[in-house]
């Protein structure tokens, strides 16, 4: 079964170090000339802009026109407020994921990147389910002990009541955004070909996180007289 759905035009907002996820929402102070540019011809328009990852050996070049990954997530934009220096401040709500087909030319007018894109489903299988609802659950487990380890004094409110009757995907991409990872590590999460090899790529990151943490805590007390 193909992951891909239609076929559009986005205007393309790069950046080194923001992944966007279905579902979620990110504020964005909106200040380059081009990407006010951007931001006007979206708020005159669907509102939509596709966010899409630089690829890490590039974001020195920032001010050009860099290399990006070929996935990325569309998203409308839920607030605007436009700014006296001419910015903006924005929310951008998640919508979908997308993959670059190609780049057209742009003349002069336009100083901000669009391509043509195919927006990608998230596959969830029927066959799929009893693996999905496990991970689900494991997931949930694992966050909420990464949170009794990290910030104890949140874990009477981070329990695994609070996730009863979220939606695996919306479980992932939430988690996903709101995780401590690095980019690369969270483009990676993105590009996952549905729900069920995100969540276990999620689950995966969980578990060397908290290994991690064990660690550097075992070094620790190690150190103690």
């Amino acid at each position: 079964m193909s992951d891909t759905r239609d076929r559009r035009t986005l205007p393309l907002f790069p950046l080194p170090n923001v992944v966007l996820f279905p579902g979620v929402r990110t504020p964005l102070h909106i200040f380059e000339p081009r990407y006010r540019q951007m931001t006007a011809a979206a708020l005159a328009g669907d509102r939509q802009i596709g966010m899409i990852a630089v690829r890490p050996e590039h974001t020195d070049d920032m001010a050009g026109d860099p290399p990006l990954f070929s996935v990325g997530c569309a998203g409308v934009i839920a607030e605007s407020e436009p700014l006296a220096d001419g910015g903006y401040n924005i929310v951008l709500h998640g919508l979908e994921r997308f993959r670059i087909l190609r780049e057209p030319a742009r003349d002069e007018t336009r100083l901000y990147r669009t391509a043509e894109v195919e927006l990608l489903d998230d596959p969830f299988e029927a066959h799929e389910r009893p693996r999905v609802l496990e991970l689900h659950a494991r997931v949930i487990e694992l966050f909420t002990g990464l949170i009794r380890l990290t910030a104890p004094e949140r874990a009477g409110d981070v329990t695994p009541a609070l996730f009863q009757g979220i939606e695996p995907a919306t479980l992932s991409n939430t988690l996903c955004h709101l995780l401590d990872l690095p980019p690369l590590d969270k483009q990676g999460l993105l590009e996952s070909h549905g729900v069920r090899e995100r969540l276990e790529r999620l689950a995966g990151a969980l578990e060397f996180r908290a290994a991690e943490l064990a660690l550097h805590r075992g070094e620790g007390e190690s150190t103690r007289h």
